[in-house]
């Protein structure tokens, strides 16, 4: 499934876009989430919530497609 997310500035730390797109509640959530489950930025294994992602960015997460776009 794919779902976009805008966002109204140029970037995003990947904790906050996992809490926006509602597959986490929280940013402990979103730790325990990159720490157990495997998550793909742009194709490529990441595992820091403080990733910056930008416009045009994709994230693969249990399933999900999360597609950065700008507001």
């Amino acid at each position: 499934m794919s779902i976009e997310i805008q966002i109204s500035g140029d970037t995003i730390r990947l904790g906050q876009l996992l809490k926006l797109s509602g597959i986490v509640g929280s940013g402990s959530e979103a730790k325990d989430l990159l720490a157990s489950e495997a998550v793909l930025v742009n194709g490529e294994p990441e595992g820091r919530r403080g990733r910056q992602l930008h416009v045009g960015d994709t994230v693969l997460v249990g399933g999900n497609e999360l597609l950065v776009s700008s507001s």
